[in-house]
């Protein structure tokens, strides 16, 4: 397959990659930034514990929302802008957080921080416009690592700044790198025509949005409500009417939001599920790691590490995913996405599986760590890798977006079913205080890879893809085409 010319003509495809690598590490890392301090927040806040619970809810819920809109809008407005503008709404979120120190403004500041997640999905799908076809796998590859890396990172970078500086610190720290992913998105990232001329559904974004909301506040809150609580059931029902009836508008608009004939395709519709069964995988060791580190020795089984520290040893997980990159690349380009997407969820299941059995030493849940964040890495890769090769270029943003939103969607699911196993049977540690038993972390650790294993079940029944046909087309003109079915 050779570049194309408007693919050469771009300049340095190397730091077109760097660029969207590192940019959307910064909007990963939004995830993980006020986690050291969320104890602390009900009174940096001056508000009830509920309440200052929303600092963390609100990022994810607007990440889910944004992914599959900003996809979509970048198809039909062009990428480069929709990526600048979510660098400069991570700047405004950002300041607006430095300079609050109360619920509201610092609530609206972390909405718009997660709305800035959409600028993974949309640098995933560029890389099929701008990098020759050679690159294009270590492209995609790197890009969504950094979606697991920023969050690990972000985590003792956070920690070390909220133990040693004011809180506010953390935000000024987010605001510096927003400033400097807008400035690099503007400075060396190309422009490329819109793929698509339609018009943005903007029914279908709002009829997403509150479903997306709904459904993830309910799943979210369920364990601080009630399962059965009015509020619980209204929102998770709710939200999954609201989906049902979104979907039926989308399939009678004739530009809708998501195309959802396209997300039905075999392929993109089992990598979904996929993503949401992996996501769920991938979510335990965020979960229940950083318990089991920081949890007193007397209990027997806890390591009494402090934040700092278990950040620190949770790192070098972050790490291995990007490590992981030129390998995931290799398997792509020899096996293809499928293989790929397979082998990554039976590595996470082998890591939870050696986390289940060894747990008694720091570093051996560094170890566990460290191969379940290989096979997020190797995941990771291959998840938008399918998804590019079975979508048409006028769909690819909405469509990595769409695939995004499932992941977040089994990330959101397992905190809710971890938190449920973990307090499902507790253990009396003294003045009045209880915590989960060993036996609920080790049956976490088992459904993480009880779903990272289903999810490569899933992956086994996408058709196979030709050897042939692997690589991703690159694109030079601004015409919509239609990607062949695999």
């Amino acid at each position: 397959m050779h570049d194309s010319p408007a693919t050469r003509a771009t300049g340095a495809p190397i730091a077109i990659v760097l660029v969207l690598g590192f940019s959307s590490m910064c909007a990963a890392m939004m995830q993980s930034l006020v986690i050291p301090i969320q104890p602390e927040l009900p009174r940096l806040l001056s508000t009830e514990p509920s309440n200052a619970a929303w600092v963390v809810t609100a990022t994810l819920l607007a990440g889910g929302v944004a992914m599959p809109v900003s996809g979509r809008l970048a198809d039909i407005r062009g990428r480069k802008p929709v990526l600048i503008g979510s660098a400069l709404i991570l700047l405004v979120g950002s300041l607006i957080c430095a300079l609050s120190s109360t619920l509201i403004p610092v609530l609206i500041g972390r909405v718009l921080q997660g709305l800035a997640m959409g600028y993974i999905p949309v640098a995933i799908s560029f890389v099929r416009e701008t990098v020759p076809a050679r690159m294009q796998n270590s492209a995609v590859a790197g890009i969504s690592a950094t979606l697991g890396v920023g969050g690990a990172l972000g985590l003792p970078l956070a920690a070390w700044i909220a133990q040693d500086y004011d809180w506010h610190v953390l935000f000024w720290v987010s605001s510096g790198l927003a400033a400097i992913m807008a400035v690099l998105t503007i400075a060396v990232l190309p422009h490329r025509p819109p793929v698509s001329r339609s018009r943005l559904d903007w029914v279908g974004a709002i009829g997403l949005a509150i479903g997306v909301v709904s459904l993830l506040t309910g799943i979210s809150k369920g364990s601080d409500w009630g399962w059965t609580s009015p509020t619980t059931l209204g929102a998770i029902i709710g939200g999954v009417l609201m989906l049902l009836a979104w979907g039926l508008y989308e399939t009678r608009h004739p530009q809708p939001l998501v195309d959802l004939r396209t997300t039905a395709r075999r392929p993109i519709l089992l990598t979904n599920i996929a993503a949401l069964l992996i996501g769920f995988g991938m979510m335990a060791q965020s979960i229940v790691v950083p318990q089991l580190l920081q949890l007193p020795e007397a209990t027997g089984y806890g390591l009494g590490q402090t934040m700092l520290q278990a950040g620190l040893w949770m790192a070098p997980g972050g790490l291995m995913m990007l490590a992981f990159t030129p390998i995931s690349s290799r398997m792509l380009t020899r096996f293809g996405g499928r293989a790929t997407l397979a082998v990554g969820a039976v590595v996470i299941a082998c890591g939870y599986l050696v986390a289940a059995g060894f747990s008694a030493e720091p570093w051996q849940l560094l170890v566990a760590t460290c191969v379940a964040s290989a096979g997020v890495g190797i995941g990771y890769a291959a998840m938008p890798t399918l998804i590019l090769e079975n979508a048409p270029l006028s769909e690819a943003g909405a469509s990595v977006g769409v695939n995004s939103l499932m992941r977040s969607m089994g990330t959101t699911i397992a905190g809710a079913v971890m938190a449920l196993v973990l307090t499902s049977q507790m253990t009396e540690l003294g003045g009045g205080v209880s915590i989960p038993s060993q036996e609920m972390f080790h049956l976490c650790f088992l459904l993480g890879a009880a779903a990272a294993i289903a999810g490569a079940v899933v992956v086994l029944f996408i058709r196979r893809t030709p050897a042939v046909d692997k690589a991703i087309e690159p694109v030079a003109t601004a015409e919509p085409e239609q990607a062949p079915v695999r």
